[in-house]
């Protein structure tokens, strides 16, 4: 799977739950949506992205929800 797709697809997510008047709790979820989601070779390129190259092209609260719950992303 192409990382452009795969950022476009985690960027949806990050919209839906940037709404949430709690971020602590979106950023969970967005976690969570990945986790529940997402197959592991995709979590794997995500998390490779985002120590490569930074996460470019992620929304910010994207790249703080992997960076924080980086372990159960793995």
């Amino acid at each position: 799977m192409k990382i452009d797709n795969l950022i476009t697809m985690a960027n949806q997510i990050g919209s839906f739950f940037e709404a949430m008047p709690d971020r602590e709790e979106a950023l969970a979820d967005i976690a969570g949506h990945i986790k529940r989601f997402w197959e592991p070779r995709m979590r794997r390129a995500l998390l490779g992205h985002v120590d490569a190259d930074a996460g470019a092209g992620l929304l910010g609260i994207v790249r703080e929800a992997v960076g924080r719950y980086r372990g159960v992303l793995e």
